[in-house]
């Protein structure tokens, strides 16, 4: 028995392991993605500049104007794409949000959450985190970029905190023992189990769908 269980939690140990690397290649990506805008926009910074000079000094004052509006819409278009009104759910979202849109995912997306509230914040970033991850995998199986998409709905119904995330399925997800399967592997699955685990620990409500080529994950938590 002593044996059997060193080799139970030697198997756990490297399967957590693996989990947490995965999650942490993620998370370099995402940071990634959004230092690679900033750069972007370091690097036209200095042109911007020369331009409206240039304006400036041909008596082009009509000229700035038009330009500094279309400077303005240019940055609404990298700013963020969810202000849900809690700061760590803005920050989840908008870094896997804006990793799908670079991934060429169409995105729509409301959120709207209290400021505090009673579940955890890991535990609330472990399900959108999951939830999401495995949303732009299954959009990166399907070849044709137009026909990905992403949905994201939060809101407060009552007392309870509702979360619903839609993607593109590309067909029919499988399922294991009645519960459906990531498609990635074992360390995939695991995040799915992190998060009925979570929806268990608050008494809370899951249930997932796969219909019309989208997939669709519904968890109500308690506040």
């Amino acid at each position: 028995m002593g044996i059997l269980d060193i080799i139970l939690r030697g198997a756990i140990d490297r399967r957590i392991a693996a989990y947490q690397n995965d999650l942490m290649t993620k998370h370099v990506a995402e940071v990634e993605n959004i230092y690679k805008q900033m750069r972007g926009w370091r690097h036209d910074y200095h042109n911007h500049i020369q331009t409206m000079k240039g304006y400036r000094a041909l008596g082009l004052e009509n000229q700035i104007d038009g330009y500094l509006n279309s400077l303005e819409s240019d940055l609404t278009s990298v700013d963020t794409l969810i202000k849900s009104g809690n700061i760590m759910v803005d920050a989840i979202l908008n870094s896997k949000l804006s990793l799908a849109k670079s991934r060429h995912i169409l995105i729509n997306a409301k959120a709207v959450m209290p400021k505090n509230i009673s579940i955890a914040e890991i535990d609330l970033c472990v399900i959108i985190g999951n939830l999401l991850d495995n949303a732009i995998e299954a959009c990166l199986r399907i070849d044709e970029a137009g026909e990905r998409f992403i949905r994201v709905y939060m809101d407060m119904k009552r007392k309870d905190l509702y979360i619903s995330i839609t993607n593109a399925s590309g067909g029919v997800t499988q399922k294991q023992g009645g519960k459906y399967i990531s498609g990635k592997g074992e360390n995939h699955g695991f995040g799915l189990m992190r998060v009925d685990k979570i929806v268990d620990k608050y008494g809370g409500y899951i249930k997932r769908n796969n219909e019309d080529g989208a997939f669709t994950s519904e968890i109500m938590l308690p506040l």
